[in-house]
């Protein structure tokens, strides 16, 4: 009973957060969605910052498993930007508000937040990524670019649009189901640029 509970608000606070963004989700609309009255909402979670943490936990864990496979996979470094960039962006469009959360974070909490993530037994490491791209530089089969830039240039890109998501669906007159097909096709924009950049 109590698992099954927690399993619908959780389910339900990602739809809502998904749908709305942090800043305007009421709990009130999460408990409707999960079918509970707002006091049950508050007994598994007392503030809307804890249940988005909840969220955050899970998806964070998914993402960084899904990204290490990718990193330490034995694969021509081409195909592994196309499944870095590609799952990465699966996951943000799957949860839109996270990026905007991180950085909120960042911002309150500093270093204290990176180091309960990088505590965390569920963490992303870059680091074979990163070295394979040296290993590429070496034998002369890419460009010869920094790696942590490639890799931050491959983040942001992907990350960016979440977070500028309101300003430039304003500027630019479209609504959400438009933004998200935008974003969609974006994979294979990232990619291509990437790719570009660094080919000999």
């Amino acid at each position: 009973m109590e698992e099954t509970t927690e399993g619908k608000i959780l389910a339900a606070a990602k739809e809502v957060f998904t749908r709305k963004g942090f800043a305007a989700t009421r709990m009130q609309e999460i408990a409707d969605v999960a079918g509970i009255n707002k006091g049950l909402l508050h007994y598994y979670f007392r503030s809307k910052n804890k249940l988005f943490h909840a969220v955050f936990d899970e998806a964070f864990g998914q993402f960084a498993l899904r990204i290490n496979e990718v990193s330490a996979a034995d694969m021509p470094l081409l195909e592994k930007i196309e499944a870095f960039v590609s799952q990465y962006m699966d996951t943000l469009i799957a949860n839109p508000a996270l990026p905007s959360f991180v950085i909120n974070e960042l911002n309150q909490k500093g270093e204290a937040f990176v180091k309960d993530l990088m505590s965390r037994e569920k963490k992303p490491n870059l680091l074979p990524l990163i070295g394979q791209i040296q290993m590429e530089i070496q034998a002369g089969r890419i460009r010869e670019v920094n790696p942590f830039h490639l890799v931050l240039n491959m983040l942001s890109m992907c990350a960016f649009p979440f977070i500028a998501r309101p300003l430039f669906q304003g500027i630019a007159q479209i609504d959400d189901q438009t933004y998200l097909k935008l974003m969609e096709s974006r994979k294979r924009e990232v990619i291509d640029f990437i790719h570009n950049a660094i080919k000999i």
